[in-house]
């Protein structure tokens, strides 16, 4: 079994504003064809060989220009619920989340809680929102949140360090929290909160197109003893499983020829294949 625990849906382009849509060329350097389908996600995971669960979500941040209802990503998970794990989304700048929170979870049925601190301009250590992470410890709902870097302009990056979460894994250590994209280019804080924090995991989620990059990232991983950390994710529709995995395992490749220390491949496999249901109760 695999499982991704970085995936979206929403009505592209209806749950974006235009000045979103515009900042997020420089993603790329051109628009990217956001729009999701279950069916286009399964063609593009051909290369696992064993089946795929998928923690999906939306995302909601009134500031950066994103917001996808809860019960739209409940509804595109009701396609195949036995590999499709919905996520409530919130943005405690905005009134009413805690409503949304119950909501999500209890009405229904979502299974973890994703949050994105620099784009809707919070701080995940502020006591203004204890109460999701209160709620999230009392209801064994695993919490996901960008870390690192963004494409728009008004996102404040000090929201997103991943040291803030230091705080929050002192405080709630109960509850399971997963930093998304190693944290990129923050790599080095992520790698140094999850060593000390039990409750406390990295996804590797649209990393592996920065390459030479991402072999730095991993080698942090690697000396500082924390594959065991680390979760398998893609964040399609960015990019795919197929194009994820095959990065993954060709990264030594470019060493070729170098005297460079290698990546640890089967420590490789078993964070593709890492158990992540069991580890987040999902």
């Amino acid at each position: 079994m695999i499982y991704d625990v970085h995936s979206h849906t929403w009505r592209y382009p209806d749950h974006f504003t235009e000045t979103f849509r515009q900042q997020a060329v420089r993603m790329r350097g051109h628009e990217l064809d956001w729009t999701t389908e279950f069916s286009k996600y399964r063609t593009t995971a051909q290369t696992a060989d064993h089946q795929i669960k998928t923690v999906i979500f939306g995302g909601k941040a009134r500031l950066a220009g994103l917001w996808v209802p809860d019960r739209y990503v409940a509804e595109y998970c009701k396609e195949d619920p036995e590999h499709m794990i919905p996520f409530l989304s919130l943005d405690p700048t905005q009134a009413g989340w805690r409503d949304e929170m119950v909501e999500g979870h209890q009405d229904l049925g979502m299974k973890g809680i994703k949050i994105m601190p620099m784009y809707a301009g919070f701080y995940p250590q502020d006591a203004e929102i204890d109460d999701l992470w209160s709620y999230a410890v009392v209801h064994n709902l695993p919490v996901l949140l960008h870390t690192g870097t963004t494409f728009v302009d008004q996102a404040p990056l000090d929201c997103t360090l991943p040291r803030h979460l230091d705080t929050v894994a002192i405080k709630y250590p109960d509850c399971k929290i997963i930093m998304a994209h190693l944290g990129h280019p923050y790599e080095g804080e992520t790698v140094a909160v999850i060593r000390k924090h039990p409750n406390v995991y990295a996804d590797i989620s649209a990393l592996h197109y920065r390459p030479f990059q991402l072999y730095h990232s991993l080698m942090l991983v690697q000396e500082y003893g924390v594959w065991n950390k680390l979760l398998f994710g893609t964040d399609y529709p960015v990019t795919t499983v197929d194009d994820s995995i095959r990065d993954l395992r060709s990264l030594n490749n470019m060493l070729e020829g170098t005297a460079l220390p290698r990546l640890n491949m089967d420590e490789m496999e078993k964070m593709i294949y890492r158990d992540a249901g069991g580890i987040l109760g999902i």
